[in-house]
């Protein structure tokens, strides 16, 4: 019998399933990796678990220090899980904007929550720099270190592996990879370790229609939590995506559903985002094509939320 040391070993080696019933005939094959198989429910434990280990090597984080973030949820549950098995406070910078199970979350894995207003519930650019400028001076306190997961060149490394894992699911068979873009980082990751087994994997950039600001739109609020966030990331590289689709929130959100009712399978919005994109890319490749995207986080961190209220 194996077992992990501790749950951290647990982070990683997600499954991946075939998605049928959602796409249409002569799409692409679309497969899906289930990220929600991580110990918080999100890819962001990958991240996490990067960040964390590389500032305790280097002593940015000392034994027992605290760490400070601003996030819509899915980041800040991943650094508490982190922070709790490594023994470090963690004060976290969030928002209405964002789900109660999130917040929760967070807060029962020992994360001190610190609230910022948002604009009737909606992600925009300036909440995201509120919810920076008040995590930048909470890591002004002596003995904290400051993740700031849009600045971090740290966070790109906790995908790697996420790359090797479709490589190696596909049997090296995948010709487009689909994500949205929230930090960059997961795309970034995932997209240099693809095009260094093959370079001509296509990379796919998801983002928010109402706030398509990658493909040269003006910013704008809309609700698919954790991407958009109004204004060009600081780890985002020209030339990274080979392309750019927008979705806008309401097909992401019926997307979802559709995922949830036709394909069993209950993730959060910008997986619909993920699969409407990569059902887009998948129809223009052809059915000798196979393409990969991310089921992100889990259902479970969105049932307060409208998305699955009907």
């Amino acid at each position: 019998m194996t077992h992990h040391a501790n749950v951290l070993d647990a982070i990683g080696n997600t499954s991946m399933v075939r998605l049928r019933k959602v796409v249409p005939p002569g799409c692409a094959t679309v497969l899906a990796k289930l990220e929600w198989e991580n110990p918080t429910g999100s890819l962001k434990d990958r991240m996490a678990r990067a960040v964390i280990d590389r500032a305790e090597q280097d002593g940015r984080l000392k034994p027992g220090g605290t760490v400070v973030e601003y996030t819509g949820g899915s980041t800040g549950t991943s650094l508490a899980l982190v922070c709790a098995a490594r023994g470090h406070r963690i004060r976290i910078v969030t928002s209405d904007a964002f789900s109660h199970e999130k917040r929760d979350h967070m807060a029962a894995l020992g994360a001190e929550l610190i609230l910022v207003p948002s604009e009737g519930g909606l992600t925009t650019r300036q909440l995201i720099l509120d919810m920076i400028e008040r995590a930048r001076e909470l890591s002004r306190e002596p003995g904290t270190y400051w993740t700031d997961q849009l600045q971090n060149q740290d966070s790109i490394a906790g995908y790697h592996a996420l790359g090797e894992e479709i490589w190696s699911q596909t049997g090296g068979r995948v010709d487009a990879f689909v994500h949205c873009v929230g930090t960059a980082a997961s795309l970034r990751g995932v997209t240099s370790a693809l095009k260094a087994r093959h370079p001509g994997v296509r990379s796919v950039a998801v983002e928010p229609a109402e706030s398509a600001v990658l493909g040269g739109g003006p910013p704008g609020p809309h609700k698919i939590e954790g991407v958009g966030i109004g204004y060009t990331p600081p780890l985002w590289q020209p030339g990274l995506a080979d392309e750019i689709v927008p979705v806008a929130t309401a097909e992401a959100k019926d997307m979802v559903r559709r995922i949830a009712r036709e394909e069993a399978l209950f993730a959060g919005t910008s997986s619909g985002a993920n699969v409407i994109a990569a059902i887009r890319v998948g129809q223009r490749l052809g059915p000798d094509a196979t393409v990969v995207t991310l089921m992100a986080d889990s259902g479970l961190k969105y049932l307060s939320t409208d998305v699955y209220r009907r």
